[in-house]
């Protein structure tokens, strides 16, 4: 314990005089439009690229997992991943290096890609999700490079987690990258007070709903079926419908409900006075792991079926997006490691929770491993203002940092 308490106050001290620098690369991070293809962006290739030769110019090895989509910057999605230490036994911290877009430029009071340092916080797209969690693992590793490791610890900074990591995690899933045994942290969900640690992630499910009417000038209502006030009326019934049917409640989860959410609407006509002839909507549900998601697709498509046979417009909906995984176990290793550094860092005894997801950590799941998610946050991801608070950035550091050693 003595050992312990002396190479931790050591760490800290070393984390401490880093902050400026972490701060720096925040900044510098932020200013990298890491949007994804499905997002209409170029990719990660030139975040990774400075991850790289921030990483190596410290001395360590970067290994490079590309994986090829032309509609990308290079014609790739990048994936690093950083091993220090020699021990069968590994732990990896893994972080995304996609962004969100930055929604409505009017709701920000800062440019969402020039990062401002406020108030003991830097704002900026991204700077939360998941830049802050990834620059903690960048620091931790570098304060490690030269102590004594009871474990080995590995970074992995991936592409795609925005947008189903079909190009990021899943990736080196299939390249089997990891091995028998691994723990794995992602740091992409957590609370303010960093109290909590995910071991479990609602299912995952996105919908896309097309509802073909027939298009006519806005005054020839006679001659028109409304796709947009057809599809409005799918989507309230939709609703309402989800809502009433899967009202469970399980207290691991925050929130402890399933969630059913109408968000994206594509465009439709381009003046006003057009009535369309088509509308696509999207869902975006978060349901609670008691519930099979067959279960929840037999109630979209007998409301779908019961919208067709009464309205005059048709509705089709395909899925987009669909993830089921298991929980970790409360008391598996990496959930009793996170909870003593934690609590040696932070003095907080944090509790084990469910999310809504969908993290790395679910494939993970799926593929048999443990995993866990935690980090300090605000919780303000995919939100205008997004800010990332440095004193959680530098605290989140050195809980990393003792994962290899206690």
């Amino acid at each position: 314990m003595e050992f312990l308490s002396e190479i931790k106050k050591e760490i800290e001290k070393e984390i401490d005089e880093l902050k400026d620098e972490m701060v720096k690369t925040l900044c510098d991070l932020i200013r990298i439009k890491a949007i994804g293809p499905d997002n209409g962006g170029e990719g990660e290739l030139d975040r990774a690229e400075y991850i790289q030769e921030k990483m190596e110019s410290w001395g360590f090895k970067v290994e490079r997992y590309d994986a090829k989509d032309e509609r990308a910057k290079g014609g790739i999605r990048p994936n690093l991943v950083v091993k220090l230490g020699d021990s069968k036994e590994r732990i990896w911290i893994v972080t995304h290096m996609d962004v969100v877009p930055e929604g409505d430029i009017s709701l920000w009071e800062t440019p969402p890609f020039e990062p401002v340092v406020k108030n003991g916080r830097v704002y900026g797209r991204g700077s939360e999700d998941n830049t802050q969690p990834l620059v903690s693992s960048m620091f931790a590793a570098k304060v490690l490079i030269e102590k004594e490791l009871k474990r080995s610890i590995c970074l992995a900074f991936v592409s795609d987690e925005e947008t189903g990591s079909r190009y990021g995690i899943q990736h080196l899933i299939n390249k089997g990258i990891f091995r028998e045994g691994d723990l794995f942290v992602v740091p992409d969900a957590g609370t303010p007070s960093g109290d909590c640690i995910e071991v479990a992630e609602k299912s995952i499910l996105w919908l896309k709903f097309t509802v073909s009417g027939k298009q006519a000038h806005a005054s020839m209502t006679h001659l028109a079926v409304n796709a947009n006030r057809e599809a409005m009326k799918l989507m309230l019934t939709l609703d309402k419908k989800l809502h009433s049917e899967f009202n469970a409640r399980d207290e691991l989860f925050l929130p402890t409900e399933s969630t059913f959410e109408p968000t994206k609407r594509e465009k439709n006509v381009d003046n006003i006075n057009t009535i369309p002839g088509r509308d696509i909507s999207y869902f975006d549900c978060r349901v609670l792991p008691s519930y099979p998601l067959d279960r929840v697709l037999s109630v979209v498509k007998k409301v779908v079926e019961e919208f067709n046979s009464e309205s005059k417009a048709k509705a089709t909906f395909e899925i987009v997006q669909r993830e089921e995984s298991p929980p970790t176990p409360v008391d598996s290793l990496v959930v009793k490691l996170l909870e003593n550094a934690i609590e040696l860092v932070s003095g907080i005894k944090a509790k084990p929770v469910g999310f809504g997801g969908n993290t790395c950590a679910s494939f993970f799941r799926k593929a048999g491993y443990d995993a866990a998610v935690w980090s300090t946050v605000d919780g303000t991801a995919h939100q205008p203002n997004e800010y990332a608070v440095i004193d959680n950035m530098v605290k989140d550091a050195k809980v990393f940092s003792l994962l290899p050693i206690i």
